[in-house]
């Protein structure tokens, strides 16, 4: 880091501390959540920045939040299955009506996993409980007010339910995570196989009337019965690993230090620079700081900010640099896309992160696809804004991603400064970009 830098990195890494010490877990949708705003609305006023809050409504459980439902989901299946097979050795029709109603019960729970959890749209919101979030953010533009362009810094204010399997890892460490995870996936795919497998042998059992294809389907119902019965332990302790994914009890939720009060705090801190050096500033460059409520829900809050702006012209010719998770300095990156939402991120950016990492020192920066879940560069990337997110974060599931050991104390102040400096390389890039283009 620049040593005139400093400073900013320090102030970025208080801000950290309050918000993980001071005020706390920030579900989404929570009053310490909402305690981050005002805070950051209040810092944006100390230095001469109008902020602009704006309130939007969102199922907090939903998307990535409900994922326990899957784990209940599919014991409630697995015990489905297994009563179809008591009653089915006792009524024919009766294990038909069980096998389907539990396929039906499987059809539905599959369809809100892939619409709603793995691809955060939000069909399926009226199903759940509903909260309010928010969405912060101020305008530093030029003395004249005039600009061409808009860059955008973000940073989320909630942090995640924490993690069960992540707090408790022990000597099986990431490997142990992820097993016990695949196999709660694995679980519910093999009950909602066999519930199919079962009803179809029931339907032609009922419907055939060949009596070689009776006799053929009632042995192999046979057997399906009791792979049934003989296999349901195992799915049930696999799909409890899900119930696992995350507890809901706010007071041991994630304090959100490294993710994501690392990239609120530098997002801010590049405003304040430019503010307080306005010669540094871009030429005709709008910059906004902005605070995104309910990342943790299904990115919920930048979906609201490019929905409520994307026809206001405050999208127009504007890049998008969301900083997320900046605490584990071994491992600075920037994030090429989100594979489960299908959204590769900005070429460009992607190399001008690239090139500001090396020239800030570090030595092996890294680039990588988020494999699981997304980021809040996907909603103003599908918004047609060239967007990218940077983080420097262990790509695996320790104990304290998604847990309530995300603590300041875990990381060091000259990290989060580093990453900071890394920013400002990028914009003065994305300015060199836009003269040269002019």
């Amino acid at each position: 880091m620049r040593e005139e830098l400093k400073k900013y990195g320090d102030e970025a890494y208080e801000i950290v501390k309050y918000a993980a010490n001071e005020i706390g877990p920030r579900l989404p949708g929570s009053d310490g959540e909402k305690k981050l705003h005002d805070h950051m609305a209040a810092r944006l006023e100390e230095i001469g920045v109008k902020p602009v809050t704006e309130k939007f409504v969102f199922a907090p459980y939903s998307c990535v939040g409900g994922m326990p439902y899957a784990g209940w989901g599919g014991i409630i299946a697995t015990g489905g299955l297994v009563l179809t097979c008591i009653v089915g050795s006792i009524t024919m029709f009766g294990g038909l009506a069980l096998s389907f109603l539990t396929s039906l019960y499987l059809i539905g729970l599959w369809t809100w996993l892939i619409v709603s959890v793995f691809k955060y749209n939000t069909i399926f919101d009226w199903c759940f409980k509903h909260a309010m979030s928010h969405n912060t953010y101020g305008e530093l533009k030029p003395k004249d007010g005039q600009y061409d362009y808009t860059i955008f810094l973000s940073g989320h204010t909630d942090t995640s339910w924490t993690l069960k399997l992540s707090a408790s890892q022990g000597r099986g460490g990431h490997a142990s995570v992820v097993s016990r995870l695949a196999l709660g996936a694995v679980a519910v795919g093999a009950v909602s196989e066999l519930a199919l497998i079962t009803f179809v042998l029931y339907c032609i059992v009922i419907g055939a009337t060949d009596p070689t294809t009776v006799q053929n389907a009632s042995y192999a119902l046979m057997i399906m019965t009791y792979v049934d019965t003989f296999s349901s332990p195992l799915w049930i302790i696999g799909a409890f690993f899900l119930t696992m994914y995350n507890e809901r009890t706010e007071k041991i939720a994630s304090p959100g230090a490294m993710d994501n009060a690392t990239g609120v705090a530098i997002s801010y801190e590049v405003l304040k620079y430019f503010a307080e050096n306005p010669d540094k500033m871009p030429a005709r460059c709008r910059i906004v700081d902005l605070s995104c409520g309910a990342e943790e829900a299904g990115l919920r809050g930048s979906m609201a900010f490019v929905k409520k702006h994307k026809d206001d012209g405050m999208l127009d010719h504007a890049y998008h640099l969301n900083v997320d998770s900046i605490a584990d300095k071994d491992y600075f990156s920037v994030i090429t896309g989100d594979d489960w939402l299908c959204k590769h991120f900005d070429k460009d950016l992607e190399k001008m992160f690239m090139e500001a990492m090396l020239e800030a020192g570090i030595e092996r920066p890294q680039k990588m696809n988020n494999p699981i879940g997304g980021c809040d560069s996907t909603p103003f990337e599908k918004s047609g804004v060239k967007s990218i997110t940077f983080a420097a974060q262990k790509p695996e599931m320790t104990d304290y991603y998604h847990t309530y050991d995300d603590v300041p104390e875990r990381f060091e102040p000259e990290t989060v400064g580093l990453g900071f400096d890394v920013v400002l390389r990028v914009i003065d890039k994305i300015s060199e970009r836009e003269n040269h283009t002019v």
